[in-house]
């Protein structure tokens, strides 16, 4: 059986949700839906094997979700934050009581994402 988990995290505003997960935190969009052109947002970020899928639909999911990215090249992914210095967010950078370094996110609908490391 192969297996693929995309977290649906719920978001408010296109626009600042774009500003986030795009033009900070690196994503890109994969695609987009609505039923009509009034409509709420459906939609696919990626970025490297992190997919997400973001919806202003009230009846997917509620907001205030966490998200644990196991990744490499944290503290390097950090830097690349500190530098753009958005405004909304300057995460700091701990060492994991697993023994690896750990960056939480909150983005501007209180999703979490907290992106980490092996550890040893």
């Amino acid at each position: 059986m192969e297996t693929k988990v995309i977290p649906v995290l719920r978001i408010f505003d296109y626009a600042k949700a774009k500003e986030f997960y795009i033009d900070w935190l690196g994503f890109s969009i994969e695609w987009e839906h609505r039923f009509e052109e009034n409509f709420p947002i459906y939609m696919q970020v990626k970025k490297g094997g992190i997919v997400l899928h973001l919806t202003e639909h009230h009846g997917d999911c509620s907001p205030g979700s966490k998200v644990f990215i196991e990744t490499t090249g944290v503290t390097e992914y950090h830097r690349q934050l500190s530098e753009k210095d958005y405004r909304y967010n300057k995460p700091g950078l701990e060492q994991a009581f697993w023994n690896a370094p750990c960056m939480e996110v909150t983005d501007p609908f209180g999703n979490k994402l907290l992106f980490t490391e092996k550890g040893n």
